[in-house]
C-alpha cells in the first residue's frame, strides 16, 4: 500500500515538474516560442475556413508551427537591426493593436448576440412577402429607345410611324448600351421595376402598341413599346434550410454595423 502511495506521489511530482520547454513550439536563439502563439494563428485559419464553409485543409498544423517559428526568426532580426525603434513601425503598430481590439469586441458582441433560427425565417419570410407578386399584377415585356433630347426622340417616332423598324432604330440610335444592341428589348419585368414615369407609361399601352410622344425621365427621353404582357408569376426562391447560413451572415453584419453606429454616436469626438 505505500508503495502505490509513493508511486503516485512521484507521478504528481513529475507531472509538476514537465519542463517549460513542453509549452513551447521551440526555443529560437534561446527565446521561447509560445504554445498560446501557435494556437492563436490556428484559430484564425479556422475561423477564416469557416467563413468560407471549407474544411481546413490537412496538414496545415504542422505548416502553421513552421510560420510561428520562421516569423519568430525574422522578427528577432527586425529586433537586432532596430527596426521596431522607428516611428513608422510604431505607429503601425498601434494601428495592428486597434485593429486587433476591435476584432475582438466585436467577436464577444457577436457571441453575445446570436441570431437565431426564428429572426432568420421571419427574414426569408419578409424577402418571399417582398418578392410574391399581389393579386393581378402583371408583367411586361417591353422595348425603348433613348435618347438624349426630345426632338431627336420625336423625329424618331415619326421614322418608325413611317415604316422604319423599331430594332433597327434601338440598334442605331439608343443611348442604352444593354437594350440596344438587343434592338431595345428589355425583357419580361413588373412596371415596378422601371422608374415612375416609364412605369406609368408602359402601364397605358397595349400590346403592339408604341408611345407617340417622348417619355422623359431622369435618363432622357424614351420611345416605348409594348411587346407582351402576362400575370405575374411568383419567382421561385430557394428553400429556407438553403439559405439560412446566408441570411444569418447578413443579420449579423447588419446588427454589427448598427453596434458600430451606436458606439461612435456616444463618443465624444472633438
Amino acid at each position: 500500500m505505500k508503495k502505490q502511495l509513493f508511486a503516485v506521489a512521484f507521478a504528481s511530482l513529475l507531472i509538476g515538474a514537465t519542463p517549460a520547454y513542453a509549452q513551447n513550439v521551440a526555443i529560437v536563439n534561446g527565446v521561447a516560442v509560445p504554445q498560446t502563439r501557435l494556437t492563436a494563428l490556428e484559430e484564425q485559419i479556422k475561423a477564416q475556413a469557416a467563413r468560407l464553409g471549407q474544411p481546413v485543409p490537412p496538414g496545415v498544423q504542422s505548416q502553421l508551427k513552421e510560420e510561428v517559428i520562421a516569423r519568430e526568426v525574422f522578427a528577432q532580426e527586425a529586433k537586432r537591426l532596430g527596426l521596431e525603434a522607428t516611428p513608422g513601425f510604431r505607429a503601425k503598430m498601434e494601428l495592428a493593436r486597434q485593429g486587433l481590439l476591435a476584432n475582438e469586441l466585436f467577436a464577444r458582441y457577436q457571441k453575445a448576440h446570436p441570431i437565431t433560427d426564428a429572426e432568420a425565417k421571419t427574414e426569408y419570410d419578409k424577402v418571399v412577402k417582398e418578392q410574391t407578386p399581389a393579386a393581378g399584377a402583371k408583367e411586361y415585356k417591353a422595348s425603348h429607345i433613348l435618347v438624349d433630347n426630345e426632338a431627336e426622340a420625336k423625329k424618331i417616332i415619326a421614322d418608325i410611324d413611317g415604316g422604319a423598324k423599331f430594332e433597327d432604330l434601338a440598334k442605331k440610335d439608343s443611348k442604352d448600351p444593354g437594350s440596344g444592341a438587343q434592338g431595345g428589348d428589355l425583357g419580361w419585368a413588373t412596371a415596378g421595376t422601371y422608374v415612375p414615369e416609364f412605369a406609368a407609361a408602359l402601364e397605358k399601352l397595349k400590346k403592339g402598341e408604341m408611345t407617340q410622344e417622348p417619355v422623359k425621365t431622369q435618363f432622357g427621353y424614351h420611345i416605348i413599346r409594348l411587346d407582351d404582357v402576362r400575370d405575374a408569376a411568383a419567382p421561385k426562391l430557394p428553400a429556407f434550410d438553403e439559405v439560412k447560413a446566408q441570411i444569418k451572415q447578413q443579420l449579423e453584419q447588419q446588427q454589427l454595423a448598427k453596434y458600430q453606429q451606436e458606439l461612435r454616436a456616444k463618443a465624444k469626438i472633438q
